[in-house]
């Protein structure tokens, strides 16, 4: 592809809770053993993207260990590759990145040095299979200066935290919006970009020049009348996970068959890092119902409508209903868990009670593994 591809990973999001403590959003785990990452880092892969670079910044140790071998999304190549790029203390620069474009700006060499003619830029933190080939030919034929991958969402749903677009006829972009309080419109940004190289370097440095730092108001919204911005609209599966209520719900949403065979028996597939576990393992009197089971996972007691990731065990007589629960989980016997996000690494004692009664109950527990 003419296109080299930037995935924007370092924000930070106090919506996600305690979830968000020790891990970067992209790198918060998706339906049983995925990454958030995994589906743009696929998506870059599958639409013959040879050059990657992914800006981390926040909590970033757990994304980077993720991210340490390009091979299990086909990037070890000897021309182009995987790359990461962290905030760095330099001469001319001791800041962290305060925004998406000063991000963009910090790493300017990265662009400068490549010589793809095209750009693509993605967020870490949303769950889609996307084919970036056909933006590209979409932002070719319409000579756009840049193109916005846009999405329309269902009446009712909350969209205050997105950016919303409204388009004319030909689907060039007339207004922007970024979390506006009331929204004009029920189409919004998906935070994927195409745009030239050359341009998006132009565009960074001036707002450098200007000390502005955002991609969306600093460049979208303020040239929007200046440059040629089209919408293009995906109609297939897409989630943010940006909050707790929309990370689980995405999760639960693969426990919908429809959804499990798009993403991961449909080609192109979906790839991430492979761990060395065996397989989950079902012990006498074991009660599963509309359940996604991980590798390494051990069940005894009874689970429905639930997601469980890696290495997680089940004590006995344990009942789990509308539940996550992360990876390396161990929960003793007698346990009773409804509607509720059980963190990684947590230890829940025996005859423990855990239920969401207004909502999704996030549990994170510090006890020792071996006392219980």
């Amino acid at each position: 592809m003419r296109a080299i591809g930037i995935i924007l990973a370092g924000g930070n999001n106090h919506r996600m809770g305690d979830l968000s403590k020790k891990r970067a959003i992209s790198a918060m785990p998706i339906a049983g053993s995925y990454r958030s990452i995994d589906f743009a880092l696929s998506n870059m892969t599958n639409s013959h993207i040879q050059k990657v670079g992914v800006f981390t910044q926040y909590n970033a140790r757990s994304l980077n260990e993720h991210l340490s071998s390009s091979k299990w999304w086909d990037f070890g190549r000897k021309q182009g590759g995987l790359f990461v790029f962290t905030p760095t203390v330099t001469s001319d620069n001791n800041s962290w990145y305060r925004g998406t474009a000063d991000a963009i700006y910090q790493n300017l060499s990265f662009l400068k040095e490549s010589h793809e003619p095209y750009v693509v830029i993605a967020s870490g933190d949303c769950v889609y299979k996307m084919d970036y080939n056909k933006v590209l030919e979409y932002h070719i034929a319409k000579k756009a200066d840049i193109t916005v991958v846009c999405k329309d969402m269902e009446a009712g749903e909350s969209i205050e935290r997105y950016g919303t677009v409204k388009m004319n006829a030909d689907f060039r972009i007339e207004d922007f919006e970024e979390k506006p309080i009331v929204a004009k419109t029920n189409t919004i940004s998906c935070g994927i970009y195409v745009i030239r190289r050359r341009q998006l370097i132009e565009l960074i440095e001036k707002c450098a020049e200007e000390n502005l730092y955002d991609f969306v108001k600093d460049i979208l919204i303020r040239y929007k009348n200046l440059k040629r911005i089209f919408g293009y609209k995906m109609t297939d599966y897409w989630k943010n996970i940006a909050t707790i209520e929309d990370y689980y719900a995405t999760n639960m949403d693969f426990l919908d068959p429809h959804v499990r065979n798009y993403f991961f028996r449909e080609y192109p597939d979906i790839y991430s890092k492979v761990d060395d576990l065996p397989p989950a393992k079902y012990n006498v009197g074991a009660k599963l119902k509309n359940c996604l089971i991980s590798s390494g996972s051990i069940i005894n007691g009874t689970v429905e409508d639930s997601v469980i990731f890696k290495k997680v065990f089940v004590g006995n007589n344990c009942t789990i209903k509308n539940s996550v629960i992360l990876n390396d989980v161990y929960i003793g016997d007698n346990t009773y868990i409804e509607n509720c996000i059980i963190e990684s690494h947590d230890t829940i004692r025996a005859n423990s009670y855990l239920k969401g009664e207004d909502g999704i109950k996030v549990v994170v527990e510090q006890n020792d593994r071996f006392v219980i």
